[in-house]
């Protein structure tokens, strides 16, 4: 089964052609990050213009890359929430005119979904229904959630961000600290330079009685009261040492959150996703982590972790085969839940 998947749900416009739900054939990424680094973040009318101008470029690239035409297309898949309204509408709306003018089935794919199936993106991992159930920890710039994944399709989530997403929380730190954008990568790589135990930031909401909810809008306002409570006209703390120490308090409190959840609910398997499953000491952290407490850990390859359609695409191929097909009047939904 050939299916073609777009994603434009927030400032990447991807496309993908893939087979069997297995085989990536091809995996087409425009970032638009050069044209929002100016202001700072996403200007949601910026990215709905981009993925205009690019979105057709995108898919013919996949296409070409992957050795196929539209006529060897069997579906399409495509995400319709959670996201920037305006940008989801490109994506959905190329792959309605796609799916009508070829008359093959259009699959809605939810994003947090697709991020999830990038574990299965991974060739060295066992047959995907070996996997469930496992805990998955979705963490990136707009959603920050631990999810139960049963089965395919099957989710129970139990906890999320009451406040900033962790992601959300290394952009504005990043930006209170003059460092760009945006701030979670750059961060990462700036603290590796600093010592994470410089500062004794607290760990937001680890106790107990929050479950396993979390809570990132704290720490922010902790890193920005200890900077400005330490500097002088002479000088400031040094700022490798306040990014890694911070980091490492972000981090350890996603991991122990992940960790007991799958302890708790006695399931043997963890797996990562989202935007921040790239940062390097989070991977580190909950292999460790997980490891120690006799767990499988899965983590999605580099290229699969930021959005990008590879993973909708087989989010998709699960959805077509048990027969959870879309019609043709589907709408963008920008707070989808899981």
């Amino acid at each position: 089964m050939i299916i073609l998947a777009i994603e434009t749900s927030c400032d990447e416009t991807s496309a993908a052609v893939m087979e069997n739900g297995t085989k990536v054939l091809s995996n087409v990424v425009a970032s638009q990050t050069e044209f929002h680094k100016k202001y700072g973040g996403i200007v949601p009318e910026i990215a709905s213009r981009k993925h205009i101008e690019v979105i057709n470029p995108v898919i013919a690239e996949a296409l070409e890359k992957a050795g196929k035409k539209f006529k060897d297309l069997d579906a399409v898949a495509v995400t319709y929430g959670p996201g920037l309204v305006g940008s989801l509408l490109v994506g959905l709306c190329a792959a309605k005119a796609i799916a009508w003018s070829l008359k093959i089935p259009l699959i809605g794919v939810n994003h947090l979904e697709g991020h999830i199936y990038a574990n299965f993106l991974n060739s060295h991992l066992p047959s995907p229904i070996s996997l469930f159930p496992f805990i998955c920890l979705i963490v990136s710039g707009g959603h920050t959630l631990i999810v139960e994944v049963k089965d395919h399709g099957k989710y129970k989530t139990l906890g999320r961000t009451r406040d900033d997403a962790a992601g959300e929380a290394f952009d504005k730190v990043a930006r209170f600290l003059n460092l760009g954008y945006p701030g979670g990568p750059i961060i990462d790589q700036l603290a590796k330079e600093g010592d994470p135990h410089a500062v004794e930031f607290k760990r937001p909401m680890i106790e107990k009685e929050f479950g396993y909810d979390f809570s990132f809008s704290g720490i922010k306002t902790a890193v920005v009261n200890y900077v400005t409570r330490n500097a002088s006209p002479a000088t400031i703390p040094p700022i490798p040492d306040v990014v890694a120490s911070f980091q490492q308090a972000v981090v350890e409190t996603l991991v122990e959150k992940t960790v007991q959840a799958a302890l708790n609910h006695k399931i043997k398997t963890v797996a990562l996703a989202g935007g921040v499953s790239a940062n390097s000491a989070l991977r580190k952290h909950l292999t460790e982590r997980g490891g120690g407490e006799g767990l499988r850990v899965l983590i999605p390859p580099l290229e699969y972790t930021t959005d990008n359609a590879a993973m909708i695409a087989c989010a998709g191929y699960y959805k077509s085969i048990s027969g959870d097909l879309s019609a043709l009047d589907l709408k963008p939904v920008a707070s989808l839940k899981l």
